[in-house]
């Protein structure tokens, strides 16, 4: 990959997954010089770094894909419904290859600093390399689950042995057999890996906070009748994704309130839905997210499954969730992960009634007193999620204005997309956009098309800079957080709510109202001539 000397570009791009080479190939086709910094050593973004044994995409392969070339649609072949992050990487790959966009892409290089300079109407752009680079635009593809984090545990400096982070794994296969093993968090990751560290492990210890609702993926191959159907209608099918879906992908949706059926009628769709497995079991009735007695039905499904299939009544009752209602909190699709609690090689310690006091020299202590000897620890901690990754770059905007001030109080931009006092500067899939809430493809490729209309009616116009206006952001930012209370999932705790992490800001992160209206709010945006936004010659 190429190096890139200091020098001034066009376009400055942060991140080489999804977004960072979508809208790289966006630039090349405006004409504008654009260059990407990645940190790690390759491209591909969250499936570079989760290589954890068990990763995979909880949206369907066939959708979770780039649209934006039919032809690459149409001559990549998936293999399962859910896809391996071994070959979503693989994918990424072929992508980048096929358009020759690693030319333009720096890996191994950290963007630590975006400073604009009000003088020349430019950002300074620094890197861990000691790079500078001056750059018209600034855009920050960092993705939503990317700032990695381990909650600051005492003693943990002085564990002697191995330690894992889900979203910094390895690249390398890392040996788990005849070793104890303790991993922390039931996110998820979590979800995923736990079955697979205790088919490896001597004796596995899973340190659960709180319980998971899981639905079960029933993955499968994909076999050629099937993808050939969705090759032939690949363009509508992604048509309706985009424009008819609250969340990016085409699930089997109903207007229907949970609570106008019989108690029969209910038991058996949950059924079908449950077979079916992943996303479409919380699409079951139209009022699960919104309708606390709607959602009680369907948590009270997923609690019974989880007692069918644990065999101690005691374990069952840990793993239920009872204080937080189903898909408030992101949903978990799994393989055999309640089975799980069924091998004799497997406990669950419940980390809510007795915290972890300590990590020490050989492994865990909890608050009770009790300790567990582990020769390794694997965190499945999560992230600090769509904010943490653009926060973690000292970016200074107008007048000397930090970013990290700004958001002190939590997030704030204009459609997501901007924040004022930072000209030119834009973030995809950031805080204020649909982001996590579906499928982040769908979700990338609108916001990466939106910049490159907004960039080519600048160079059309002869513009320099654009930031949004204030009060178009305040009445955002507003609208955001009303459409949240509307929902169930304001009421959990979860990294939605940046509940997570210590000191963060309790604003629920994302735009909740569905990738169509989204998007619906951003053509009218457009074509009332960028309504919200000031632009400079």
């Amino acid at each position: 990959m190429s190096d890139s000397a200091s020098r001034q570009i066009d376009v400055a791009i942060i991140g080489a997954g999804f977004a960072g080479l979508y809208m790289l190939h966006k630039c090349r086709g405006l004409g504008l010089s654009a260059h990407v910094w990645e940190a790690g050593s390759g491209v591909g973004g969250t499936w570079f770094w989760n290589r954890y044994p068990g990763a995979r995409c909880d949206a369907e392969s066939l959708q979770y894909s780039y649209s934006f070339v039919p032809e690459i649609e149409q001559e990549w072949r998936w293999t399962e419904r859910y896809a391996t992050q071994p070959e979503i990487l693989a994918y990424i790959e072929h992508v980048a290859d096929r358009l020759d966009l690693k030319r333009d892409v720096t890996c191994n290089t950290k963007v630590t600093a975006a400073r604009y300079d009000d003088a020349a109407g430019l950002w300074r752009v620094s890197t861990d390399k000691g790079e500078e680079v001056t750059a018209r635009f600034v855009i920050g593809a960092t993705g939503a689950l990317s700032a990695a984090r381990i909650p600051e545990f005492k003693g943990l400096e002085s564990y002697t042995g191995e330690t894992y982070h889900t979203g910094t794994w390895p690249h390398h296969k890392v040996d788990f057999a005849g070793k104890r093993v303790g991993i922390i968090g039931t996110g998820s990751s979590g979800v995923q890996l736990i079955p697979m560290l205790a088919e490896e492990a001597a004796h596995l210890h899973v340190f659960q906070r709180t319980p998971a609702y899981s639905i079960p993926a029933h993955n499968r191959p994909l076999d050629d009748a099937y993808v050939q159907r969705w090759n032939s209608n690949a363009a509508e099918f992604r048509r309706k994704a985009r424009e008819e879906t609250r969340n990016g992908m085409l699930y089997e949706t109903t207007t229907k309130s949970a609570l106008e059926v019989s108690a029969e009628e209910r038991q058996r769709e949950y059924e079908r839905r449950w077979a079916i497995g992943g996303g479409q079991f919380l699409y079951a009735y139209a009022d699960l997210l919104v309708n606390p007695a709607a959602n009680e039905t369907a948590a009270d499904f997923a609690r019974a499954q989880i007692r069918s299939i644990v065999t101690d009544p005691k374990v069952a009752a840990l793993l239920t969730p009872t204080d937080y209602g189903i898909g408030t909190k992101r949903p978990c699709v799994d393989t055999d992960y309640f089975a799980t609690f069924n091998r004799p090689n497997v406990t669950l310690v419940d980390v809510n009634a007795a915290p972890i006091a300590e990590i020490t020299e050989t492994g865990i202590r909890l608050e009770d007193g009790s300790t567990y000897e582990l020769d390794a620890i694997v965190f499945a901690t999560g992230f600090d999620a769509l904010t943490g990754p653009m926060l973690a770059i000292d970016v200074t905007g107008r007048s000397g204005l930090s970013l990290r001030e700004k958001w002190a109080e939590g997030p704030r931009a204009y459609l997501g997309l901007m924040s004022n006092g930072f000209p030119n500067l834009f973030t995809v899939t950031g805080p204020g956009s649909p982001s996590v809430l579906g499928n982040v493809v769908v979700s990338i490729e609108q916001h990466v098309d939106l910049i490159g209309t907004i960039l080519a009616h600048m160079q059309k116009a002869g513009l320099t800079w654009i930031e949004p206006e204030k009060a178009a952001e305040d009445a955002w930012v507003q609208r955001v957080n009303e459409i949240a209370a509307k929902t169930l999932m304001t009421k959990a705790k979860s990294w939605y709510m940046g509940a997570n992490i210590p000191g963060k800001p309790r604003v629920f992160l994302a735009y909740a109202g569905g990738v169509d209206n989204y998007r619906k709010e951003c053509d009218a945006m457009v074509a009332d001539g960028f309504r919200g936004f000031s632009f400079a010659a």
